[in-house]
């Protein structure tokens, strides 16, 4: 159905949109490659959401000789008003004669409809050409219009025997520096980090981007059941923090958290801690957040284990051994049987300096 060349333009579009994987959030990372005479023509990329989308920076490169020209895009073109005009506007008026896309767009607004507006106009339009790639780069958009969640993952350094901190709580650092520079490129290319409050007065951490350049920073998102975070938290102080408690009742510290600029969210569950589920769909919905990294301690990543609302777990393990009295990596409720067990997809393994990096999906 394709030929090797349709592959390699369809890479080099994949290849064009990963370069929007640490801006475009809340928007889909798209890449367009337009081809004419077997030669690539205009390539475009979406840089940032309220800027033009690749279809629209391949065709203001490629003016009139986009004209029966083949387009080869890694989603469905949109159809709709957003921050910017549809799309698929753009591509019939430059009269292309034919789309490759690699996938349909999810979004219920266009799932299809873009489609058919092209073929409506008389343009051959064929789908599926990578498509595992192109879902791939863009799990958490997926996920969000479809699961009307996040993509869920979690972060963990640990030694070979799994401890991530020593008993009295130190753990910086078990891993090198190769894989803590590792650890920040996911953060760059999340929507949020997702921390506890035990996290907090332990390592006091700052969870934002440093290691790697970024022109946005993660949102911080913070779970606070009981609502005691220090007023002097070292992630209170600059950017964007959402809170989440399951304590409406003190009012002052909620007033004093909102002077520093903390959004703060009550969503009590059942048992009296934060509903998990909840926040995750609220997070999806009211704040558009694609992807979620998870670096709390095994308390709250075993929480979200136990809930079945982690997608994705990356295992950094050093080389050397913290022993038996160590903290380990989640604290999960106790299985009664070998069949409970969670399990996992090994889906890559690499060496980062003399660490090991483990991405595992849940299955």
């Amino acid at each position: 159905m394709y030929t090797a060349a349709d592959h390699v333009f369809m890479s080099h579009a994949l290849q064009l949109a990963e370069k929007g994987l640490y801006t475009t959030t809340p928007n889909p990372r798209v890449g367009c490659v337009i081809v004419k005479n077997e030669r690539i023509i205009a390539s475009g990329w979406h840089e940032k959401a309220g800027l033009p989308h690749a279809e629209i920076n391949a065709l203001n490169e490629a003016r009139e000789a986009a004209r029966g020209a083949t387009v080869y895009i890694t989603l469905e073109p949109c159809n709709h008003y957003g921050l910017t005009p549809p799309c698929i506007n753009a591509l019939i008026e430059a009269g292309v004669a034919k789309v490759i896309m690699a996938m349909k767009d999810p979004n219920p607004l266009v799932a299809g409809q873009g489609r058919r507006r092209l073929e409506q106009a008389g343009i051959t339009v064929q789908s599926g050409l990578l498509e595992t790639q192109a879902r791939a780069l863009n799990k958490g958009f997926i996920s969000r219009m479809t699961r009307k969640r996040p993509w869920v993952r979690v972060k963990i350094a640990a030694s070979m025997d799994g401890k991530t901190a020593l008993q009295n709580g130190a753990s910086q650092w078990i891993t090198g520096e190769a894989a803590r520079k590792d650890g920040h490129r996911w953060r760059a290319q999340s929507c949020a980090i997702l921390t506890g409050i035990g996290t907090i007065k332990s390592d006091n951490p700052q969870l934002n981007v440093r290691y790697i350049e970024t022109t946005r920073q993660p949102k911080k998102i913070v779970l606070d059941s009981r609502l005691s975070i220090p007023l002097d938290a070292a992630l209170l102080q600059g950017e964007s923090v959402i809170l989440f408690t399951a304590n409406d009742q003190n009012s002052t510290k909620i007033s004093q958290l909102t002077q520093l600029g903390v959004q703060v969210i009550t969503l009590p569950a059942s048992d009296g801690r934060i509903d998990l589920k909840k926040m995750l769909m609220l997070l999806a919905t009211d704040f558009a957040m694609n992807e979620i990294l998870v670096e709390a301690g095994s308390n709250l990543s075993g929480a979200l284990l136990d809930a079945s609302v982690v997608d994705e777990i990356i295992f950094y393990l050093a080389p050397h051994l913290l022993g038996h009295d160590a903290q380990g990596m989640f604290k999960l409720t106790e299985l009664k049987s070998i069949d409970q067990k969670k399990a996992f997809s090994i889906e890559d393994v690499r060496k980062l300096g003399q660490d090991i990096r483990i991405v595992a999906r849940v299955d």
